[in-house]
């Protein structure tokens, strides 16, 4: 499948989010809470950009990771929007944009908060990583 047709098969809220440069409502989208292990993927592309294993509640109403699993799939653009100054952050590959990166996360954890959309983002479970193609994620939930 092509970009086109996957873009015709996003809901209203991940085009805007993805193609629009939009932000979805804090503490009421689908992975704010959401700690089941596997990776979240680009919701166009399907390429992986973060793993559970770096997520962390930061308690601003998105989910939030220290770190891309992916990182040249992860694509920093300075922003000065809406009279901010942030780094947006943007899937290379297809070209959506995910959120914003901010140097206030954990210390302990590298100190950044990819503060991401959830309509941006498809989560694979663990269970599923093999049948749904991502197989070589399968190693860093082992123990």
């Amino acid at each position: 499948m092509n970009k086109e047709e996957r873009l015709k098969q996003l809901t209203e809220m991940q085009y805007y989010v993805t193609q629009e440069k939009g932000t979805e409502p804090p503490h009421r989208n689908e992975f704010d809470q959401h700690f089941e292990e596997g990776i979240y993927v680009d919701i166009v592309s399907g390429k992986p950009l973060f793993s559970s294993k770096d997520k962390f509640d930061a308690g601003c109403g998105w989910p939030s990771f220290s770190k891309p699993i992916d990182a040249p799939e992860v694509m920093e653009h300075f922003d000065t929007s809406h009279g901010m100054r942030r780094v947006e952050v943007r899937s290379k590959t297809a070209d959506s944009h995910l959120g914003h990166v901010f140097p206030d996360g954990p210390r302990e954890l590298g100190g950044l908060r990819y503060c991401i959309n959830s309509a941006a983002l498809r989560f694979v479970p663990v269970s599923k990583l093999d049948e749904e193609g991502y197989v070589d994620y399968l190693a860093q939930f082992e123990e």
